[in-house]
């Protein structure tokens, strides 16, 4: 969601205990700013990462418009793994040092963290009327909770129980884990997303690109010389209106492979608590994909079908990213 904010120029000195907090995707940038800790989240605005040639300028941009001043602290939840002090993010150009940015905009606090590790720390306090369940039924209470989301990219992550009444949040790439293929038309795409990019990663088909890739293949297949999409944006519009084959298969495909994938991962963490499914592509779906074959083929795992059966899943339908109150609750100690 983006918010307009007041033009002005920052100052130079900290807001004491101020916080910026950023959730940063391959295509979009959102920044926020909180006033201490356990204050609402103001001000928040959508940047479009390639009009920005650095996430520092980006930065700087929000906070030169918003003209409050310089933050102290500052959480930043972005589409990436964070193994150093340097972070090179995987779909877009941006790279930076973390203590070059601390230096460089005189924080006391810098955080750094996945983007999808920041959205479930903000699963706890998500209202119910931010989600919608697919099927299933009641979660287990202090039960692991499972997260996947389609974007850019292909997010992953999850909450577990600490034992102690918290949570754990899990910070792996599991995005690009092997992509299942179950039927013949499956196994075309699979074997025509290896041949382009040498592994048939989760990622390579469930997301915008992939979506995209997905079509452009069964195109070729079919022996469909022109196209009639150019963009991602095209083939969930012709696939939602049902005036292209390809693009209905292709958006059909995706959210079959989506829900092989997140059962993959409900039976891993043994997400008794719940599955929840995130990322900017599944909410714009609507009632489509409560129809589509996600939820048969999320449960369609042989001897543990009944198990998965129980399983409530949620699609998150915030208009505001939850990442960046993950983030707030990150500064918090949180995780």
């Amino acid at each position: 969601m983006t918010q307009t904010v007041s033009a002005g120029t920052a100052a130079c000195h900290p807001s004491t205990g101020a916080r910026l907090v950023a959730d940063v995707g391959g295509t979009n940038a959102r920044f926020a700013w909180q006033a201490g800790p356990g204050l609402p989240l103001e001000a928040v605005q959508v940047l479009p990462c390639a009009n920005y040639p650095t996430l520092q300028l980006a930065a700087h941009a929000y906070l030169a418009g918003l003209g409050r001043g310089m933050p102290q602290h500052a959480a930043i939840a972005i589409a990436n793994p964070i193994t150093g002090d340097q972070v090179r993010m995987t779909n877009h150009h941006w790279s930076f040092s973390q203590r070059a940015v601390k230096a460089e905009f005189g924080l006391t606090t810098l955080r750094l963290l996945n983007d999808f590790t920041a959205l479930a720390l903000a699963l706890p306090v998500l209202p119910a009327d931010e989600l919608r369940q697919v099927g299933g039924g009641d979660a287990r209470e202090s039960a692991p909770k499972a997260l996947i989301g389609a974007g850019t990219g292909l997010g992953v992550s999850g909450l577990l129980p600490d034992g102690r009444g918290q949570w754990v949040p899990l910070e792996g790439e599991g995005g690009h884990v092997t992509l299942p293929a179950v039927t013949p038309r499956e196994r075309l795409v699979v074997d025509g997303l290896t041949r382009l990019y040498g592994h048939a990663s989760a990622e390579r088909a469930v997301c915008g690109q992939g979506l995209f890739d997905t079509y452009t293949l069964l195109c070729e297949a079919d022996g469909v010389a022109a196209p009639g999409c150019t963009s991602p944006a095209d083939v969930t519009t012709a696939a939602l209106a049902g005036s292209d084959a390809q693009a209905l298969e292709a958006l059909t495909m995706f959210c079959a492979f989506l829900g092989s994938v997140a059962g993959n991962l409900a039976l891993t963490l043994g997400a008794l608590g719940g599955v929840y499914v995130g990322g900017g592509i599944v909410p714009r779906l609507g009632a489509w994909f409560d129809a589509s074959p996600f939820r048969a083929r999320f449960e369609a795992k042989g001897r543990f079908r009944a198990y998965l059966q129980a399983m409530p899943v949620w699609v998150i339908t915030s208009t505001q990213s939850p990442a960046l109150l993950g983030a707030s609750r990150a500064l918090d100690g949180v995780a």
